[in-house]
């Protein structure tokens, strides 16, 4: 069956050779390599060769991401996924217990300046063919800020997708986050410490990390801190998306990037007047998107274990994915920890969906989304998977009306039952 498969090739190649107008002969090339072949007994190595060649020019092409309303294009290696949960083992972030805030911009239309949101500059909301999703685009010296204010307890998780983007000098120029007490609660608040107290999350030109908090007014005299994360890989770079996400417990900040704790400050805001208000990006050049505060300190072993039902919110997907992102480590070992811990324990693991799409679809996304939970609990956390049984509800069981992005990230969750 090889010969007659190796003679079938050779007779189309030169057929081929026949027709070419070309000097080089093809023809004797082939039957000279052919027979080398054979008497080699290597077969199989062209198979193999071909496969790998098919691989490649697979893996060759190149994605990019397009805002269409500037023609600016963020390019990047197709086939790069996110990083196995593995990596994240020392990532111990865990989202507060209720979601009370989320924007995506799903409400604003491409080209127009977010509706719920305000400016002493300007922005508009893009899409981009490799990120889901809207994401608002700013490239200035100046600011994009909340307009309402926000109520924030003490305990509280803020996250959000940032991409740093080239400026308008043609290069990337950071960005800046900033966590602000307002002074001004209808307008813009000036200065390099603006407000009544701060905290600011930099990222440098090049890609460096850094933070500061003040208190301003006689009581915070002497208590800013200032700090940066000098470790190369953790330099954000032009055109790829960040994952950042910010703890407040009381006086204590931490803020992480991706897999990475960055920051941990046990005393940032050492007297209780600081209340933060508001969230604002400025002072560069970036996009983005899927900013969540949750509020609220989870208690795992109480929820599961007395109450019989855990709900969270710190298990996440991408868009219509059933793949458990990395960043869902920290609420994954927080369960898994209580699991092991007392094994006579089953629980049930339920996905809900919000009402974007199909109900079929959103139905079978659920009941996918928990099978991915139970087998990283499984096989990441050790959890004996006979004590892990899986269903999905779809969108047949909203906990809130699907008129908000906030509403939608509140139907969007994964139950755990006891049974």
């Amino acid at each position: 069956m090889k010969t007659k498969m190796i003679l079938f090739v050779i007779a189309g190649c030169l057929m081929v050779a026949e027709n070419s107008t070309g000097q080089f002969n093809i023809g004797n090339k082939i039957i000279n390599a052919t027979n080398n072949r054979i008497n080699k007994k290597v077969d199989q190595g062209i198979n193999k060769g071909l496969d790998d060649i098919t691989k490649k020019k697979n893996t060759s092409t190149k994605d990019s991401i397009k805002t269409p309303e500037t023609n600016n294009y963020i390019n990047k290696q197709a086939g790069s996924n996110t990083p196995p949960l593995a990596t994240y083992s020392k990532y111990d972030f865990i989202p507060g217990e209720k979601v009370i805030y989320y924007e995506d911009f799903s409400q604003d239309a491409v080209g127009d300046f977010p509706a719920l949101w305000n400016t002493n500059g300007s922005a508009e909301v893009v899409t981009t063919n490799l990120y889901p999703g809207n994401w608002v685009k700013f490239s200035m010296r100046n600011s994009i800020w909340t307009d309402e204010l926000l109520k924030l307890p003490d305990n509280y998780t803020i996250e959000f997708d940032v991409i740093p983007i080239k400026g308008e000098e043609g290069g990337m120029v950071g960005y800046a986050f900033r966590l602000l007490q307002s002074t001004n609660i209808k307008a813009f608040d000036h200065g390099t410490v603006p407000g009544k107290s701060g905290f600011l999350f930099d990222c440098e030109y090049f890609g460096r990390a850094g933070y500061r908090t003040y208190i301003n007014g006689n009581e915070g005299e002497g208590l800013g801190l200032t700090g940066s994360k000098d470790e190369q890989a953790t330099y954000q770079k032009e055109n790829q998306k960040y994952h950042i996400a910010v703890w407040v417990q009381k006086s204590r900040v931490r803020l992480y990037q991706n897999e990475t704790k960055m920051f941990d400050l046990p005393k940032a805001f050492p007297v209780t007047s600081v209340k933060f208000d508001r969230i604002r990006f400025e002072d560069g050049a970036a996009m983005v998107s899927n900013i969540r505060i949750a509020v609220g300190a989870p208690d795992t072993r109480n929820k599961l274990l007395t109450e019989g039902k855990l709900v969270t919110y710190g298990i996440y997907f991408d868009v219509n994915k059933d793949v458990v992102k990395p960043e869902s480590y920290g609420t994954l070992s927080d369960i898994s920890k209580v699991l092991n811990e007392v094994p006579e324990v089953k629980v049930k693991i339920v996905g809900h969906t919000d009402s974007d799409g199909p109900d079929v679809a959103n139905l079978d996304l659920s009941k996918r989304r928990a099978s991915a939970v139970r087998e990283e609990l499984v096989k990441s956390f050790g959890v004996n998977p006979d004590r892990l049984v899986t269903d999905g509800m779809g969108e047949s069981q909203p906990i809130a009306p699907n008129d908000s992005p906030v509403n939608k990230a509140l139907n969007r969750r994964v139950e755990f039952i006891k049974i």
